[in-house]
């Protein structure tokens, strides 16, 4: 083991845990893809000859590298933004900073962009995102252009734009309906004007048709009787009366029992003694007066 305690101390393995952490972006070389830890590495690191080396590539070609890493930064973030979010409207600074979570990312150093304002401003001048600028910072919201998103839209706007030219047809045919109707009622309606005489010495002559004032005279004619036919009539009448009546029958009267003859009696004797009897009371009354 050496002075310092060797690989197995706390401060070698603390170290090695942090090495293996996220470092601060600036710190980080995309030439040579090397993370250094703070100011000081990354300042040994740039005067290295493996560096300055790197620098002398990049010297030679400098176009064709930062345009490299634009565009796969690009590609990587706006894979990101369509597959993690969709059309959604996301803070750009929260997108961002998931992308950076992944340790082996293309660092945006590396890039045309300075700045991540700079890049948002970039999406929404290609079309890309819809932008806006907001107190809290940038929005972006992603723009399907997929083939499958174009041609769904299309059949949007095609089904669109069929409804309305029917909407439109209808609506240009109930117009044609509307003034073919009201040109009949105004060839129909009559026109009054103003009565004018040619000059106020002339008199006034009032000319009645005389068709308009034709009385109508119905003629009565005289009906003609026919005095045989009249008098078969009235016979045929009074023998049709006499056929339809109902003929006399005459009521056949019973014999009375024994005992309907005794009762018969009796009542006639009650009546005959009822009288006899008033008239001599009406003897008595009047002997007395």
């Amino acid at each position: 083991m050496g002075k310092d305690g060797g690989f197995l101390t706390a401060k070698a393995i603390s170290n090695r845990i942090k090495a293996k952490g996220l470092q601060k972006l600036r710190w980080y070389c995309q030439m040579c893809e090397k993370q250094c830890r703070d100011e000081n590495g990354f300042k040994c690191h740039c005067a290295s000859d493996g560096h300055q080396r790197q620098m002398m590539l990049f010297a030679e070609n400098t176009q064709s590298y930062l345009t490299s890493h634009s565009e796969q930064f690009h590609s990587d973030f706006v894979k990101l933004l369509s597959g993690r979010y969709g059309t959604r409207r996301v803070f750009a600074n929260q997108v961002y900073q998931e992308f950076i979570s992944d340790r082996n990312h293309l660092h945006m150093n590396a890039t045309v962009w300075m700045s991540l304002s700079a890049y948002v401003k970039y999406l929404g001048k290609e079309g890309i995102c819809e932008v806006d600028e907001t107190e809290k910072g940038w929005y972006i919201k992603w723009i399907d252009r997929s083939a499958a998103t174009l041609a769904r839209q299309e059949a949007v706007l095609k089904k669109e734009r069929a409804e309305k030219t029917e909407d439109e047809r209808e609506r240009k045919l109930l117009n044609e309906q509307i003034t073919k109707a009201q040109a009949g009622s105004a060839a129909i309606e009559e026109q009054y004007t103003d009565l004018k005489r040619e000059s106020n010495d002339q008199p006034i002559k009032l000319q009645l048709g005389a068709s308009l004032f034709k009385p109508t005279v119905k003629k009565f004619e005289p009906k003609k009787i026919n005095a045989l036919a009249a008098a078969s009539k009235k016979s045929a009448s009074v023998s049709k009366s006499l056929g339809s009546a109902v003929p006399f029958k005459p009521e056949v009267v019973k014999p009375l029992s024994a005992m309907e003859r005794v009762i018969h009696q009796d009542q006639l004797k009650r009546k005959r003694f009822g009288k006899d009897r008033d008239d001599s009371l009406a003897q008595d009354k009047r002997s007395r007066y």
